[in-house]
């Protein structure tokens, strides 16, 4: 798959923020944070849509998995190494940046997050974890949020720093994950670093609880792009829908990853 330079590749997930309230709680896995839930705003929605849909208390990992990680995952299920794994599952990108089915190298250092990794890969890692990928709604909701505050669609520094990300060429050599800062929910790298799938297929018109929608666009498979459309000013907003929904679920892009998600 050709992939669109990053100022077509992704737009940020500043989606809109009820009156929900985000903190801690209780028995939240190491290495992800408890989210109490609240209001999202989807992107788009039909007129007998509603205005927001409820997000309930999940669990997020604090970090993308890493290539470290990953490569745990394949020694453990032999079926997902780049050789073996079945073309239905992921494209002929799958790994690609890998030196081997068990061997990482240069552009592929043990703590950056894991690309070329298709959205069927990073639910069967999910599900080995006894985790599963965020849904659109929760992602989105996260991700909304700046460095000091839950609302960052309403805070100019946070705006423009995202721009800048989307304006810079992405490295071939990705960083590690966990040097940015954290969001304000203890949350790092949803911005600025890889774009991540999402487990429901639309990003955008949401009825409900997206798993369970009927009738809607099932191309949809990334976050990081659903950056809120109810501002008809927004044109890089309405670029990265398109683009998002291009994807398809055995799609293997170099820079977009995956985090995990739990119910609590």
């Amino acid at each position: 798959m050709k992939t669109l330079p990053l100022l077509i590749l992704a737009l940020a997930a500043a989606v809109g923020l009820g009156s929900g309230m985000v903190g801690a709680t209780t028995n939240v896995p190491a290495g992800m944070v408890g989210i109490r839930g609240g209001m999202f705003k989807p992107l788009f929605r039909s007129t007998a849509d509603f205005k927001a849909v409820a997000v309930k208390p999940f669990g997020l990992d604090i970090l993308p998995v890493t290539n470290a990680d990953f490569l745990r995952f394949v020694r453990a299920n032999p079926r997902w190494q780049r050789s073996v794994v079945k073309r239905l599952f992921a494209d002929e990108s799958y790994l690609k940046s890998w030196a081997g089915d068990l061997d990482l190298e240069t552009n592929a250092p043990p703590d950056a997050p894991a690309t070329f990794v298709s959205w069927f890969a990073a639910k069967a890692y999910a599900q080995w974890q006894g985790k599963r990928l965020p849904t659109v709604a929760e992602w989105e909701f996260v991700a909304a949020a700046g460095r000091s505050r839950p609302d960052g669609e309403n805070d100019p520094e946070y705006k423009q720093s995202l721009l800048v990300w989307y304006s810079t060429p992405s490295d071939k050599r990705l960083s590690a994950v966990g040097i940015s800062p954290p969001n304000y929910w203890g949350v790092h790298d949803l911005h600025g670093l890889v774009w991540e799938w999402v487990a429901d297929f639309n990003t955008a018109m949401v009825t409900g609880d997206a798993r369970g929608d009927t009738g809607l666009d099932r191309q949809l498979f990334c976050g990081s792009g659903a950056v809120g459309a109810r501002n008809a000013n927004d044109f890089a907003a309405f670029m990265r829908y398109g683009f998002r929904s291009s994807l398809k679920a055995d799609y293997c892009v170099h820079n977009l990853g995956f985090r995990c998600a739990k119910d609590l």
